[in-house]
């Protein structure tokens, strides 16, 4: 069988998955009366890619093309979810590069093009989005080819075919169109694919050998660790042995091997060298390992992964109302979770807490953080979740902070905001410009603490607009730290249900979180304070009746709530307060719940 494996890699919103669609759809990969013909974002079948718009986890199908299959790696354009690309890029042989034709190459574009070329991948180019009304394809062409200079290895890398694409009408041209309303298909993207994508290597005469790239389980099956096939042939009841490096570390007969056939994955006898293959047989094996035949026991290297850079703490819940709305809240569920996480998502580090409490959770950012934490509460999880801390490390003796390169492009009556925020936060600007459509686009170096909370703040001050963009530069000695921005917090001095006639009075001192009817509990946070200070109020206090006012909640005129996300409540945290997250809600809180205990604690 003649076979390609080609990864594609964008920045968020680039329109990669669409073009995976249109891939699917337009190689009859469906019968015409299958669901998914009509559908969209068919990959992105999680429900939190679907809500935020992102690929969140790398996936691979499968075309067949005038004979030859086509394996397709979708991978996440979202820095945060780095160890996803680093870990499947090495299943491809070439990569499509899907740059939209306004917003030109982004931060996370130059990422995920900086790791296809390391690993030597053959590249193609597609602009997309050439029927924008801002699109300036020539301009983001030029752009392009800046950045394969500044990170191409070799010359050879600085040569790859362009194509243009209105990849959501599933069109595709080697050359610029005169008209979006032209004919056109995906016909010529595929005919590039096979002319530039080298065949895979599998030395068919070899050994069995295959390096684990990622591991996926089912209730049905268990454990299945996918890779390519690097060399030889696998069959059913097979012998292998699992190796890290060059040290053996198991041994188990593969009971299923398994390959992608459009979105489905069909059960066969033997492997084809070269492809992308699932194995069961054995739920210990590692994302990073190798399966050797035996009479071939040499692995592969272990794989690198961006470190991580902030840390979050999660823990069992210890809220009065535990366990009223989730089904798993004990430690060792908790636990238990988290090390599943930890074998399928290597980008993470989890460890128990050295004060006893829970775990310490490293990640590449609020939004890979954010995304667990959204996962375990949706499967029925209660826990509670401290403030982000960035990580700090000792590098030759000195204590150093991971800084980040920040993009802002924004209409230019909003910079004055931006730049505002960021000054605030001790950013550096390096570079402006404004264009002729009167849009800015800026470049900012920042620590990752002082941008901690930014993208939550901004958004309201630019009403929504704008695009924000962030890559890891590297650790540097630590500077000045913003220790404080927000104002303090309107805390429940007392349990109870709250009123809408207490509301009236706290609207009064600042923004509420909370409607009439809730139920809250001392020590959660109910709102913000207009002033610096923390401040107890009883949302539970109603107006003394009189026998002419039998309902002193009539009339009363309330604000509506201030509604924060899962993201926002991150943000939001001090040091002393915690997130309370359970399946039905997310509750703000100080650590310590009693007044006089918490100004006590205070006073140590």
């Amino acid at each position: 069988m003649k076979i390609r494996n080609i990864a594609i890699i964008a920045h968020v919103d680039h329109g990669k998955t669409t073009l995976v669609d249109g891939m699917l759809k337009q190689t009859k990969t469906f019968r015409e009366n299958q669901a998914e013909m009509t559908q969209t974002t068919i990959l992105d079948s999680n429900d939190q890619e679907r809500e935020r718009g992102i690929t969140i986890l790398a996936k691979t199908t499968s075309v067949m093309y005038e004979g030859t299959k086509i394996n397709i790696i979708d991978t996440p354009g979202h820095a945060d979810f780095a160890g996803e690309v680093e870990r499947v890029i090495s299943m491809a042989e070439g990569a499509l590069l899907i740059v939209d034709a306004a917003e030109g190459p982004l931060p996370q574009t130059r990422f995920v093009l900086e790791k296809a070329l390391e690993n030597k991948l053959k590249m193609m180019v597609v602009i997309n989005k050439i029927d924008r009304k801002d699109a300036e394809p020539e301009r983001v062409k030029a752009e392009i080819d800046d950045l394969f200079l500044q990170l191409a290895n070799s010359d050879d890398q600085l040569e790859f075919p362009v194509l243009y694409a209105v990849a959501r009408e599933g069109k595709v041209w080697n050359e610029m169109p005169m008209s979006f309303d032209e004919e056109g298909d995906l016909k010529p993207l595929f005919d590039k694919i096979l002319e530039t994508v080298p065949e895979p290597n599998g030395q068919p005469e070899k050994p069995f050998k295959m390096f684990i790239s990622n591991i996926e389980h089912d209730s049905y099956k268990g454990t299945y660790a996918v890779g390519k096939v690097s060399q030889g042939t696998l069959k059913t009841n097979q012998e292998m042995f699992v190796l890290e490096e060059n040290t053996k570390v198991g041994s188990f007969r593969a009971q299923g091997v398994f390959t992608s056939e459009g979105l489905n994955t069909i059960q066969v006898e033997e492997s084809f060298p070269g492809d992308i293959i699932s194995i069961t047989g054995n739920s210990n094996v590692k994302i990073g390992q190798t399966l050797a035949d035996p009479a071939d026991p040499t692995g592969f290297p272990m794989i690198t992964v961006t470190e991580p850079t902030l840390n979050i703490q999660i823990a069992a819940s210890t809220s009065p109302v535990l366990g009223r709305e989730g089904e798993f809240f004990t430690v060792r569920q908790i636990g238990s979770r988290l090390e599943r996480e930890r074998k399928i998502n290597i980008g993470l580090r989890i460890v128990p807490n050295s004060n006893g409490t829970g775990f310490i959770v490293s990640g590449r950012g609020e939004l890979h953080l954010a995304v667990l934490i959204e996962n375990m509460r949706r499967e029925g999880y209660e826990l509670e979740v401290g403030k982000p801390e960035v990580i700090i490390k000792e590098v030759d003796g000195v204590k150093c902070e991971p800084v980040e390169e920040l993009t802002v492009e924004i209409d230019a009556e909003f910079t004055g905001a931006v730049v505002e925020e960021l000054g605030k936060r001790r950013a550096q600007m390096k570079d402006s410009v404004t264009n002729e459509k009167n849009v800015t686009k800026m470049l900012f170096e920042i620590t990752s603490r002082n941008l901690l909370g930014f993208r939550t703040e901004i958004l309201t001050k630019t009403r929504g607009n704008g695009l924000f963009a962030s890559s890891f530069m590297g650790y540097f000695p630590i500077t000045a730290y913003v220790s404080k921005i927000r104002n303090g917090v309107l805390i429940a001095s007392e349990s109870g249900t709250a009123t809408a006639y207490a509301l009236d009075s706290i609207q009064q001192r600042g923004l509420t979180f909370i409607v009439p009817g809730e139920s809250v509990y001392e020590g959660q946070i109910i709102g913000i304070n207009k002033k610096q200070e923390d401040m107890e109020m009883n949302i539970a206090k109603g107006k003394k009746l009189t026998n002419f006012r039998a309902n002193a909640d009539f009339g009363v005129q309330l604000t509506p709530p201030t509604i924060l996300s899962l993201e926002q409540c991150l943000d939001f945290l001090e040091d002393d307060e915690l997130l309370e997250v359970t399946p039905k809600s997310l509750r703000l809180r100080k650590r310590v719940l009693n007044k006089q205990m918490r100004n006590k604690a205070s006073r140590k």
